[in-house]
């Protein structure tokens, strides 16, 4: 790696620590309302849940972003409002 190549890596570092910040907290907020109003399992309610979500929702806790999209369908499918992404 050349040194022009290791500062652009320097410089960009910060860059990609907000983003993944930022994509944590939205992945918390998805969580948050994935729970709020489809987690039926905590209610005593009727309706089953998506595997594929419930592994997103414990994905985005565990603070893994990649089930953002998982969450994002099942809010969706519901006619959900996602929450703001900062």
């Amino acid at each position: 790696m050349g040194l022009a190549s290791a500062i652009v890596a320097v410089a960009l570092m910060p860059i990609a620590a907000i983003a993944q910040s930022s994509d944590a907290g939205y992945c918390s907020a998805l969580a948050a309302k994935y729970e709020q109003y489809l987690d039926m399992s905590s209610k005593g309610g009727q309706q089953p849940q998506s595997l594929d979500a419930r592994v997103a929702v414990e994905k985005c806790k565990a603070g893994d972003t990649s089930g953002i999209s998982g969450i994002e369908k099942a809010l969706k499918a519901a006619r959900i409002d996602l929450p703001p992404r900062s």
